[in-house]
């Protein structure tokens, strides 16, 4: 192992000869170091022992950072400790008491493995030796959004969720989530912040890439099986457990804007289909998702109160824990309670309906609504003070830290949080993950045209000997596949990998990373794309991270070919016929950004006269 072999806990044994880890270093073995014991029996006896101080700590669950060494961060004399993403770990496990942690940024497997063996020996040194859960948001994708998503090198790399269901394949979503299982705990992330079971259904919103589509039972069948792949048949040492979010469905979002922004905030339903967004959580309660996010949003025009639901009693105690008996872990989204800065820019708590509240009525607010756990924040002392001053009782917080204690046991985390950095290494990435990743971006390419006009022959697959220009693909890759040259003039057939329009003018900082608002190309956009296919046959490949409005592309395009996060090889695979693409659209391509207006936000695939319907896709030959 890589840890220290002088840090707490020792590993004693019994008298009976039972070896168990002395977490509190007193050389006995109480009842939660006991490995025998039933989980209730030792969260019991570790609930008892703890300090108010303690409990607090283990309801907040914030951002720490990575070095590239696999070193913990600890700022330096005079280096600036107002950015988040740079706190001191140590102040915040030692100091703080807190234990649990969403990992900011990326290092190679083995030094994150190192990291968290580091992390793992710096809790031990605190009172009882209580172990830190690791969080992640998907790594195994090709977008690297610092709210949604982490590209990491090193990890196999699989289409996102809208490829998945553009394949629907329920054996195909468990294998992914398996594998992403394995890489997880062999650098000792317990805690998968996915999957999404938000819907599709407002093609404007700027995180439709993190969703299985529009429609509800396919979205349900495959967040049914990620949870399944995470976690196995029950939660155990074996689990990443599965935070399922955003409840109750963060898809309609008024005009498609994002709830991480204040213009975001509103959640409707013109079209009463609230429920509607309910059936993919249920199919999450059914496969035993250990965790709930809420999302930011006020719903409109509901039965509930206009405030976010991660203060919302209604729905948080109401819907989830009484209506669907939910009794697992809630934890809210990032950030509801403290105003803060996010790459050089204020960004204020998304404490949207309950803005003017101080912090500490924010906090009481989201405890009462039935909330274990605050996402994005690191303030235990707001806890203690609401039980020192009487707002909220000791057993409320019992009943949430029990929670989060149970899981912790579930996991194994008591009995070995460390990790093996050599298999680390041997198992992230791996030949065989790399392949099967590789196979279903394949898979999840979808023919949307493959006929230029007039023609009587398909284009697709292309000839292995034409000439061929190419924009947007690598080079050396390409010329495994044909004979690449410099121009279309020269060329019998081009290729282009371009990515779907967005408002590029409104998106500065922290807002650049959501690609929201327009889903058109401008004619200076389109321009170059049309000349090349007014000049020679052209494949157009479009990476749709939401539903692109592309009615000039398809009638210029020869053939017209959707992506949702593929690698050039998995693409010319596609295209020199050496495997096949089976994707149909997760959602609807509209006609016209006026029949997006139109639409509602709370319904699925409702524009009139879409160009390509829900389902839409050709397979070659």
């Amino acid at each position: 192992m890589a840890h220290s072999q002088a840090v707490r806990p020792r590993i004693l044994a019994a008298p009976d000869g039972t070896p168990f880890r002395d977490l509190n270093g007193n050389g006995v073995m109480e009842p939660y170091e006991d490995p025998r014991l039933p989980v209730a029996e030792r969260v019991e006896d570790l609930l008892g022992r703890m300090t108010l101080q303690e409990k607090a700590g283990l309801l907040f669950q914030t951002m720490v950072a990575i070095n590239p060494d696999g070193s913990l961060v600890e700022p330096q004399p005079g280096e600036p400790d107002d950015d988040p993403m740079r706190a001191s770990t140590s102040a915040m496990v030692t100091g703080k008491l807190m234990n649990h942690f969403n990992l900011f940024g990326a290092a190679a497997p083995r030094r994150m493995a190192e990291w968290n063996n580091r992390l793992q020996d710096l809790a031990a040194t605190t009172r009882l030796g209580i172990p830190v859960t690791i969080s992640t948001d998907p790594r195994n994708g090709f977008v690297d959004n610092p709210a949604a998503s982490v590209h990491t090198e090193g990890f196999s790399l699989w289409p996102e969720p809208p490829g998945l269901a553009a394949v629907n394949d329920e054996e195909l979503v468990r294998r992914h989530a398996d594998i992403v299982r394995q890489e997880y705990l062999a650098v000792g992330i317990r805690l998968a912040l996915h999957p999404t079971a938000d819907l599709a259904t407002e093609p404007r919103w700027p995180r439709v890439l993190g969703t299985f589509g529009s429609d509800a039972e396919v979205a349900a069948r495959l967040v049914g099986a990620y949870v399944q792949g995470l976690q196995g048949d029950t939660l155990g040492p074996g689990s990443v457990a599965a935070m399922t979010k955003h409840f109750p469905g963060a898809g309609p979002q008024l005009n498609g804007e994002d709830a991480h922004f204040p213009y975001g905030r509103e959640q409707v339903y013109p079209g009463r289909n609230f429920d509607y967004h309910l059936i993919p959580f249920e199919a999450a309660f059914a496969a035993g998702t250990s965790q709930i996010m809420p999302y930011y949003a006020i719903p409109v025009g509901t039965p509930y109160e206009e405030v976010g639901f991660g203060f919302n009693k209604g729905v948080i105690t109401g819907l989830l824990r009484e209506k669907y008996g939910f009794d697992g872990i809630v934890c809210t989204d990032w950030g509801l309670v403290t105003d803060t800065q996010i790459f050089g820019a204020p960004f204020p708590a998304r404490a949207w309906g309950v803005e003017e509240l101080d912090r500490l009525t924010r906090v009481e607010r989201i405890l009462d609504a039935g909330a274990d756990q605050l996402g994005g924040e690191a303030a235990p002392d707001l806890i203690v003070e609401l039980v020192t001053t009487g707002r909220v009782t000791p057993e409320r917080i019992d009943a949430s830290a029990r929670r989060l204690l149970r899981e912790k046991f579930v996991l194994g985390l008591f009995d070995n949080p460390y990790v093996d950095p050599d298999e680390a290494a041997r198992i992230c990435g791996n030949p065989e993950f790399a392949a099967a990743g590789l196979a279903a971006q394949s898979r999840s390419i979808t023919i949307l045209k493959d006929r230029p006009d007039n023609a009587t022959e398909a284009l697709l697959p292309l000839d292995p000997g034409a000439r061929i220009y190419m924009e947007g693909v690598d080079p050396a890759i390409a010329a495994r596949y044909a004979t690449v040259v410099a121009t279309p003039e020269e060329a019998e057939v081009a290729v282009l990998r371009i990515a779907a329009p967005y408002d590029k003018e409104r998106t500065t900082g922290f807002e650049s990373f959501f690609r929201a608002g327009r889903l058109d190309f401008t004619e200076e956009e389109l321009r170059p794309v049309l000349e090349v296919a007014s000049a020679v046959p052209t494949v157009v490949d479009i990476f749709l991270d939401r539903a692109a409005v592309i009615p000039e592309i398809a009638e210029r395009a020869a053939a017209l070919v959707a992506n949702f996060g593929a690698s050039d090889t998995a693409l010319l695979d596609v295209l020199f016929g050496r495997a096949q693409a089976e994707g149909r659209l997760p959602f609807e391509l509209p006609r016209s950004m006026a029949s997006v207006a139109a639409g509602h936000e709370d319904v699925p695939n409702d524009s009139a006269d879409p160009l390509f319907p829900y389902g839409h896709g050709i397979r070659l030959g």
